[in-house]
């Protein structure tokens, strides 16, 4: 039951992540670098939130990961604030954003499902933004964002497959 209500709060989250960054972008229209920009710190902000959860609950393992994807969030955080820069975009701030996640009760903060809570949580913002990218790649607007895009993808993708494996394993 728990995983089933982790797997609705983590659908809420993505659809909050949706309606953050293309409140006003329409479905029709291709992301821009901002679009892009905006995204990514969403995503940062959620890898965030995951450490922030496991700091005060969870095993070592899923603590080691939630701490390895948000040194590796504020990695991609700084490049991505070189080419803001660069291109003068500013990203769009939303109070709905991915913040103050909570994974399991402190009771159950070492157990599988608590595991595969993790993992699942992570599922849809990782296919939220992977999608993102790809539908930025397709019309991009600045080369630089691009190349960082082309970059991340790839990345994105083995950490999703990661988790989605993990998840079934656990």
């Amino acid at each position: 039951m728990r995983i089933f209500v982790a797997i609705i709060l983590a659908f809420i989250s993505t659809a909050a992540l949706a309606d953050s960054t293309g409140e006003q972008m329409r479905a029709d229209r291709a992301p821009d670098a901002t679009d892009v920009i905006t995204g990514l710190y969403t995503f940062s902000r959620f890898q965030q939130g995951l450490l922030e959860s496991t700091d005060l609950k969870g095993n070592a393992e899923v603590k080691n990961l939630a701490a390895l994807r948000a040194e590796e969030a504020a990695q991609r955080d700084k490049a991505l604030k070189a080419i803001q820069d660069t291109i003068g975009a500013e990203p769009r701030v939303s109070k709905a954003a991915s913040s103050g996640i909570s994974l399991a009760k402190p009771d159950d903060s070492e157990g599988p499902a608590y595991v595969r809570t993790f993992y699942a949580a992570q599922i849809p913002e990782y296919e939220t933004t992977i999608t993102l990218l790809e539908r930025y790649l397709r019309t991009p607007d600045n080369p630089a964002l691009a190349a960082f895009a082309r970059e991340q993808l790839p990345l994105l993708r083995a950490q999703l497959e990661n988790a989605e494996r993990t998840m079934a394993d656990k």
